[in-house]
């Protein structure tokens, strides 16, 4: 089964949904399954909100961060200022205080459980490619 299609509660194939879920309405996917030959309309929606204070981390404490082979820049400044290229793990690591520094936040990757290895999840950074969000 793969999704094609995900819409924004304002967008077309969201906006009768919006009426029922309102403010809950995260958004909603189009999932098709070729070899059965179906389509499902999926919604996500908030089921609850809380207080959430994000974790802190030491200055000095280690973290992975992604850095495309073509952002020399980036690699430039990350080499600068301490970092080392783990080729097993397929990232850059360096403290985080100099991550902080250096603006880099949003390229925080932790390990991904159950997956291959070298597979990584964003999680500090845009919802370029988190799960469980809408583009």
């Amino acid at each position: 089964m793969r999704t094609r299609l995900t819409s924004r509660p304002d967008q077309d194939g969201a906006k009768h949904l919006r009426e029922q879920y309102r403010e809950r309405l995260v958004c909603v996917r189009y999932r098709y399954d070729e070899t059965k030959r179906r389509r499902w309309k999926t919604v996500e929606l908030i089921v609850e909100e809380s207080d959430w204070e994000p974790p802190r981390r030491q200055e000095d404490t280690l973290v992975a961060i992604q850095v495309a082979a073509q952002e020399r820049g980036v690699r430039q400044q990350v080499k600068a200022a301490g970092g080392k290229w783990n080729p097993r793990s397929v990232v850059w690591e360096l403290p985080y205080g100099q991550v902080v520094a250096l603006g880099l936040t949003d390229r925080i990757v932790t390990k991904a459980e159950g997956r291959e290895a070298g597979a990584h999840l964003q999680i500090d950074g845009p919802s370029r490619e988190r799960p469980s969000t809408c583009r």
